[in-house]
């Protein structure tokens, strides 16, 4: 049972089109207690270096998870994406094969992405589609409520978890 935000954070892709038909993919992270969409990182192709480079940038806002559940696609089962899991403590949770079930606070959160955002939109170019899809991530963390996490939306659960600032020091600071 989860008990506070950076224990697990679940990882997996979605693919769409542009306009023209050109494919993209989006590689969604999510933290599984705080609901809160981490990351959507959007292009025409995501290898497991782009998968890491997404880690990274969130490694350097938050504190790791634990573990990290996601399917067993070869951006996830590479030798970078293990290095980078081995070095930074994380363990990399493989669901099995054709079992979607195995993962499902991602697969809810793939689902609510390709409705809200995914199929009301038209994508014109990959930065059209990226600003669109942060808009709709912005959104989803600071304004849509969610009730299993007591109808509120999961910035403003999450922030029940911060640690306030030192009042001690800031009076201090002033003087």
């Amino acid at each position: 049972m989860l008990t506070a935000p950076n224990q697990v954070w679940s990882m997996d892709f979605v693919a769409d089109a542009l306009f023209d038909g050109r494919r993209f993919r989006a590689l969604t992270v999510v933290d599984n207690f705080t609901k809160e969409s981490l990351a959507i990182e959007v292009n025409q192709h995501l290898k497991s270096e782009d998968v890491v480079a997404v880690m990274e940038r969130l490694r350097h806002q938050r504190e790791l998870p634990q573990r990290i559940p996601t399917d067993n696609g070869s951006e996830f089962v590479s030798l970078v994406m293990d290095r980078w899991a081995y070095d930074n403590g994380v363990t990399m949770d493989y669901s099995r094969p054709s079992t979607p079930t195995d993962n499902p606070f991602i697969e809810s959160f793939n689902g609510s992405f390709r409705d809200e955002c995914l199929n009301t939109h038209w994508f014109l170019s990959l930065d059209d589609t990226r600003q669109k899809i942060e808009s709709w991530r912005v959104d989803y963390n600071h304004f849509r409520t969610h009730s299993s996490i007591g109808d509120v939306p999961p910035a403003e659960f999450a922030a029940q978890f911060t640690s306030p600032p030192n009042a001690e020091f800031s009076t201090s600071a002033r003087a």
